[in-house]
């Protein structure tokens, strides 16, 4: 036994020398002779664990599992951004690239174990099917979907394109249990979810994404909105934009300023990475009052059209601080359909400012850059000579902080309540008119209200919070008794009551009960439609553009 575990360790030796052999070649053109041994001698001590534990670990191990984790723990010691795509993530990770995939063109959660189709993309199976939110798929082709993950039902659905689900059983909003045949489709997710011309001739495009070929969808419905004649002045939505390819970046730049404009250039340790990205087309519309909106949630491309659009004062920035990713990714191939996303460069816009935070670790509980200290901030400037500054993320030209929504809002949120009425109402009206004009009624109100009468949505407010952690901090300190009576009669002065919360957050719960059966009758873009009509930031964007002296008077002050 002993001399068959030494023949196999030398053979994994053999193998191990010959790896290192290889990847140190590849190592050592980027890299110097300490360096160098630094490298060979650590993936011989890597190779030898696991050698080790191969040969002699009390339990069978998984090779694959372990290596991932390893591979990962090494990538974790760097930023955030590079990553290892396994064979698993890369149908996930093209569909982010692309907006593509094959499949019924809907999205599933579950419920009560069962699978519900939670939204239908517009034309695409699932929807030309009759099949909409709310409906639970019971079994795929006989397989039963009870107990089965979003992921493992996803996968189900999904498919090569042009093939047949032979028997989705379903059960419909109507409670009758139907057969359906459907046929795959290629469905492709485009980053524009919604776009047109809104209040006082103003033109609106949302962009979700920055996909494969989404600055095409711009350019068409760009060009439609001009074609109306109605159209004054443009808002482009980027709130929520986490971005993606460069290039489509680029390019919608491209529509509003001169050909041959840098708008971002890279800089990294290999001189291959650095690169000048300018506009390569006559631009669509050079004059037209721009107002850009973002958020914390808005990143990497996004972050590259508001930054460039802002440097080259072209329009005016409305909403809050960016997320502050300003780090270039590139997928490099590493086997067996494996491929790794690392960074290999910082980007920086036309001022000269990179948006990348100082520190990857000082964040908010959104991922967004935390506050950068003005000691911490450097200064740039415009074309014009505005102040600009780096640090982390772009700092809109107008603040426009959004409402925040009341814990009993969340709590029914992120509960599904919500949702579930909206399915409730959806069932019971076959219209609703023009999303903008739509309102449920306080006989409706008071309906969602007795639909919650047996649910479960609890919830523990700010106030309810500071009080529980001071009440344990009086408790670790042994005060009085006194002080513990004081705190008690506190917990029952500020704790809430969901009822008298129902009605002093009506109105805001009543507005997303609105966008929420908006999204029922006209999709995705029934619910923005919906929410554009009380929008702070919308309200902030529009007075700016409907008044050209303050419009020109943010662009030219210095």
């Amino acid at each position: 036994m002993q001399s068959k575990i030494i023949e196999m360790s030398k053979k994994i030796k053999n193998i191990v020398i010959s790896t290192i052999i290889v990847l140190a070649c590849v190592c050592f053109t980027a890299s110097s002779p300490s360096d160098n041994f630094k490298i060979i001698k650590n993936l011989d001590i890597f190779f030898s664990v696991f050698r080790e534990l191969n040969l002699l670990y009390v339990d069978d191990i998984d090779a694959d599992k372990i290596v991932k984790s390893g591979i990962e723990g090494m990538l974790n010691e760097l930023d955030p951004y590079t990553t290892f795509l396994s064979e698993e993530d890369i149908e996930e990770f093209d569909l982010a690239t692309t907006g593509e995939y094959s499949g019924i063109g809907a999205i599933v959660g579950v419920k009560n174990n069962y699978i519900q189709i939670v939204e239908t993309y517009k034309d695409f199976p699932a929807d030309k099917a009759g099949l909409v939110s709310g409906d639970l798929i019971l079994s795929i082709d006989n397989v039963s979907l009870h107990g089965k993950t979003t992921a493992e039902a996803s996968n189900l659905l999904k498919g090569e394109q042009g093939t047949t689900l032979n028997a989705l059983t379903v059960k419909l909003k109507t409670s009758d249990t139907v057969n359906v045949q459907l046929t795959r489709e290629k469905i492709h997710i485009s980053g524009i979810a919604h776009a047109g011309i809104i209040r006082d001739n103003t033109g609106y495009i949302a962009l979700s994404s920055f996909t494969q070929n989404c600055q095409k969808d711009f350019k068409n419905v760009l060009r439609e909105l001009e074609a109306t004649k109605q159209m004054k002045s443009l808002i482009i939505d980027l709130r929520g934009n986490t971005g993606g390819l460069l290039d489509a970046a680029v390019d919608i730049v491209g529509m509003f300023v001169k050909k041959g404009t840098e708008v971002v250039y890279s800089r990294g340790r290999i001189k291959d990475f650095d690169y000048s990205y300018k506009t390569k087309e006559e631009p669509l519309l050079l004059d037209i009052p721009i107002v850009v909106l973002v958020n914390s949630g808005s990143a990497s491309s996004s972050e590259i059209v508001a930054g460039a659009l802002q440097d080259l004062d072209r329009a005016v920035i409305i909403g809050t601080r960016t997320f502050g990713k300003g780090l270039v990714q590139t997928v490099r191939h590493v086997g067996y359909n494996s491929r790794i996303k690392l960074t290999t460069a910082k980007y920086y816009i036309p001022s000269g400012r990179c948006i990348q935070a100082h520190n990857f670790s000082k964040h908010n509980e959104d991922g967004s850059v935390a506050t950068i200290p003005d000691s911490l901030k450097k200064e740039f400037n415009t074309v014009r000579g505005r102040k600009v500054y780096d640090g982390g993320g772009i700092m809109p030209d107008i603040e426009v902080q959004p409402d925040e929504f009341s814990d009993i809002a969340i709590s029914l949120a992120l509960r599904n309540l919500i949702f579930e009425y909206a399915i409730r109402y959806f069932s019971k009206h076959e219209h609703i008119g023009e999303p903008e004009k739509f309102k449920i009624t306080d006989a409706d109100y008071l309906d969602f209200t007795e639909f919650l009468s047996d649910k479960e949505y609890d919830y523990q407010t700010k106030a309810e919070n500071i009080v529980e952690t001071l009440a344990a901090e009086i408790k670790k300190g042994k005060y009085n008794d006194s002080i513990k009576t004081q705190i008690d009669a506190l917990k029952n002065l500020i704790t809430h009551d969901k009822t008298k919360d129902l009605q002093t957050h009506k109105y805001e719960i009543s507005q997303l009960i609105n966008e929420e059966i908006a999204s029922k009758y006209f999709y995705q873009q029934g619910r923005i439609r919906k929410m554009l009509t009380d929008d702070k930031q919308i309200d902030a964007a529009l007075n700016i553009l409907l008044n050209p002296n303050r419009y020109n008077e943010i662009l030219n002050k210095k």
